[in-house]
């Protein structure tokens, strides 16, 4: 069995308003940084996977964000794997 490093990256789906990011666009701007636009926030997860293989890996990964980490209705995610040494 291997070792793998998940990093996943959780974002809003660009058709829903992400709110948190528009108030730290308009704080930037009330601060005079105002060549700034467009700020989203998501979220960032890293885990360890035990698997036999990087495909075996990945469908551990991706049940999880589909089941737990990100929310399928308003979040889109994206999971990158590379094999520990």
């Amino acid at each position: 069995m291997n070792t793998y490093h998940a990093s996943i990256k959780v974002a809003l789906r660009k058709n829903i308003l992400d709110v948190q990011g528009k108030t730290v666009e308009q704080a930037l701007h009330s601060m005079g940084i105002e060549s700034i636009a467009d700020v989203h926030i998501g979220k960032s997860v890293e885990m360890s996977v035990q698997a036999y293989s990087r495909e075996e890996a990945l469908a551990f990964v991706d049940d999880a964000c589909r089941k737990l980490i990100a929310n399928p209705i308003m979040e889109d995610f994206t999971i990158d794997i590379v094999q520990e040494k």
